[in-house]
């Protein structure tokens, strides 16, 4: 049930906070990425919703740290839809979106409707939060059709899932967040994740996945939602097992960074019958795991090509 006083004090909170912010910067340009504008207003923006879709509310404190996170998904953003623009043939699938916002209003335990009277009551259209999604969906879209041929699944393995499964009456699932950080050398590897581990400790995981992880999900304070362990790695899931509810996993190296888990809560479901359906969905998860492999790949070669320029 949506906790309606909640909603109202927090929209109050982060209503009256900006409201001084928006009087001290005026709207001037902050930064061009080839040729996109970049404004102040834009960046006020960006820390609002980043607030909204965690659930958090603007402090003084924060100020410095969230004005830095906005300006890195801004950026990022920025230079995916310039590459996005270079590819008419992309569409955006509706149905994709709808459930996309969908997700995300339920993991903030409201509806939709609601959702979108928050963003207003924040001065923020709701057509500026469907266009960071289509954005999103036709990078994923893109990433897709460029790198689809590479897309190589192991039959074999997923026979062997297959037939593991079938033995199974009952399947777990895990709601999960996740941190992806850069690789680092190996000397300095130790200190990363001491570093990684304290701040978790200090301002919270999502927090940290806001400010630090590379990952699509950042945004989001990391959340991936709930994930059935069929689809889990059998690297992954010893790690999943072996972390307490609430608790962080182990760090897993990655070709593209270093992972961190943490396992929000646990349930256990009937095991479905159908093997043709697991079978689709172990090898939509594989195909999922390389589609962000290259996805963070091709982003950092478009990240060093651009030219990005700062105002004061």
């Amino acid at each position: 049930m949506i906790n309606i006083n909640k909603i109202i004090f927090f929209v109050i909170i982060l209503f009256f906070s900006f409201t001084k912010i928006n009087a001290e910067i005026k709207d001037s340009l902050f930064a061009t990425v080839d040729n996109k504008a970049i404004t102040h207003s834009d960046i006020i923006k960006e820390i609002k919703i980043i607030l909204i879709l965690n659930g958090q509310t603007f402090s003084e404190q924060r100020r410095e740290e969230l004005e830095k996170i906005a300006i890195q998904t801004t950026l990022k953003r920025t230079i995916k839809q310039i590459e996005i623009d270079k590819y008419k043939s992309l569409e955006v699938n509706q149905n994709d979106l709808i459930k996309e916002l969908e997700k995300i209003s339920s993991n903030l335990e409201m509806d939709l409707d609601t959702l979108k009277s928050v963003f207003a009551a924040n001065g923020i259209d709701f057509s500026d939060i469907e266009k960071q999604f289509e954005t999103e969906l036709l990078w994923n879209s893109l990433i897709f059709e460029i790198y689809k041929n590479r897309l190589i699944i192991n039959v074999d393995e997923i026979e062997e899932e297959l037939k593991s499964l079938e033995k199974k009456k009952k399947v777990k699932e895990y709601l999960l967040s996740e941190i992806i950080i850069k690789s680092v050398a190996k000397e300095l590897l130790k200190q990363k994740i001491e570093e990684i581990k304290n701040q978790i400790e200090t301002t919270g995981f999502e927090n940290v996945a806001i400010n630090q992880s590379i990952s699509e999900t950042s945004i989001k304070g990391g959340n991936l939602g709930w994930i059935n362990e069929n689809v889990i790695t059998d690297e992954f899931k010893s790690k999943i097992i072996n972390t307490p509810i609430g608790e962080v996993s182990d760090p897993i190296f990655l070709p593209t960074g270093i992972l961190f888990l943490k396992v929000r809560e646990v349930r256990e479901l009937e095991q479905f019958q159908n093997l043709e359906q697991a079978k689709n969905q172990l090898v939509n998860a594989e195909k999922t795991k390389l589609l962000n492999m290259h996805s963070l790949s091709h982003y950092d070669k478009l990240r060093r090509s651009v030219s990005i320029n700062y105002f004061e």
